[in-house]
């Protein structure tokens, strides 16, 4: 029986009223779930490549510069393993398909040369600068109480880019078969981001 005090349409009113609030948090949650999945997912890569080339001669300076990389990448795991427990976001159960396909992505560019090794890497944050951008302009437009997660996404966007410059510049594009491979990860990369977003 309905309350004397409520008219007839003021529970639909209130929920319809609820819901633009609960599209937005589970929008929220889908880029953190993603971004979590995608910086676990670029780590693996570098652990993967970094496995290959610290066992081969004359890689040294290589190593180093995706050291650099991987650190970065490292640093944007450890601030969004910070804001999944921050917001209770649920991690992505794809998890441990990430944990492997990651890592065996990074060892199989390795072993196809150094310029196969860059070419993931610029494929990759290309894919992650695009996303990025997305997740920005949404967040703008949510306002001020997003602004925080806002910078540390645009500030890890801007950090991607670097990355892929340097890959360009130590000759991603010259690898074998370059469109090919790069179009691969970066279908194999938006495929995974849509997978994370929302399982």
């Amino acid at each position: 029986m309905m309350s004397q005090d409520r008219k007839p349409d003021e529970g639909k009113a209130a929920r319809v009223s609820a819901q633009p609030g609960h599209v937005r948090n589970e929008a929220i949650e889908e880029m953190i779930r993603v971004d979590h999945a995608g910086e676990y997912g670029a780590v693996r890569i570098y652990q993967g490549q970094l496995a290959i080339l610290r066992a081969l001669p004359n890689k040294k300076e290589l190593v180093e510069k995706l050291e650099h990389m991987a650190k970065d990448e490292e640093i944007h795991l450890a601030r969004f393993n910070e804001i999944v427990n921050e917001r209770g976001v649920r991690p992505t159960a794809f998890a441990p398909v990430w944990h492997v396909a990651g890592f065996a992505l990074g060892a199989a560019t390795a072993l196809m040369g150094e310029k196969a090794a860059h070419a993931c890497t610029a494929a990759v944050e290309e894919v992650i600068d695009e996303h990025y951008k997305h997740q920005v302009d949404r967040l703008d437009s949510m306002g001020a109480a997003e602004k925080p997660l806002r910078d540390t996404i645009e500030k890890f966007r801007l950090e991607e880019v670097e990355h892929r410059d340097q890959a360009i510049a130590a000759g991603a594009r010259e690898a074998p078969a370059y469109p090919l491979l790069s179009g691969a990860i970066k279908a194999a990369c938006r495929l995974a981001i849509r997978i994370s977003e929302k399982a």
